[in-house]
């Protein structure tokens, strides 16, 4: 992300997407074009992870973007324009939750005639199988913390300005929802059992991004 850098690189990106949002509001067609272009894969990756499945993290997406785009004024400016951008996404994700958890729908059957895989892609697939079927046992408000923070690697503040929850909160979410993910994902290199001061075990995620430290 080009605005999750430390320091004056973190303002500089910022800026640059505001100065787009600015000329989006003043009728530039291609404005906001852009700030999907430098934003769209690291929205595609929280709503994936947090929908669990990629028909509704594509309608997430595209609506959380409509959402923005019809309402860039709303933007006062009291985050980064990325976090604005998160938090419209997210919500929008989680609201497909909801409705998924109140019409739940059966799966389709497999399809036996798959293209041939290799052994690599396999082992990835399945990982990420392992993953994602561990996320969807988690509450949805426990795994978009575990999402934005373990996952893609946030600040806990950043990622509670994009809940509009407390710090407090995110780290709450987190600790519980990495205490049912341990046995679910402990088979998993890398994922391994570590003894918290409370007793607790909590899973090695991944560390957060250097660009967003």
């Amino acid at each position: 992300m080009t605005d999750g850098a430390p320091g004056g690189f973190a303002d500089e990106g910022n800026a640059h997407d505001v100065a787009l949002l600015n000329r989006h509001l003043a009728g530039d067609s291609q404005a906001f074009t852009e700030i999907m272009r430098r934003h769209r894969d690291h929205l595609w990756a929280v709503a994936l992870r947090t929908t669990g499945d990629p028909e509704d993290a594509a309608d997430a997406l595209q609506d959380g973007l409509i959402s923005a785009m019809r309402h860039a004024a709303s933007f006062r400016g009291d985050a980064k324009l990325s976090t604005w951008l998160h938090r419209i996404v997210v919500n929008a994700c989680l609201d497909k939750l909801r409705r998924r958890a109140a019409h739940p729908t059966s799966p389709l059957p497999d399809d036996d005639r798959a293209p041939s895989t290799s052994r690599d892609e396999f082992d990835d697939r399945d990982t990420a199988a392992d993953v994602a079927a561990a996320l969807a046992t988690l509450p949805a408000d426990q795994r978009a913390a575990i999402v934005l923070v373990d996952i893609e690697g946030y600040p806990v503040a950043e990622a509670a300005a994009i809940l509009e929850v407390p710090a407090g909160t995110v780290k709450s979410r987190c600790a519980r929802g990495r205490v049912k993910l341990v046995p679910l994902l402990a088979h998993l290199r890398g994922i391994e059992g570590n003894p918290a001061a409370d007793g607790h075990v909590e899973p090695q995620m991944n560390p957060p991004r250097e660009d967003l430290r």
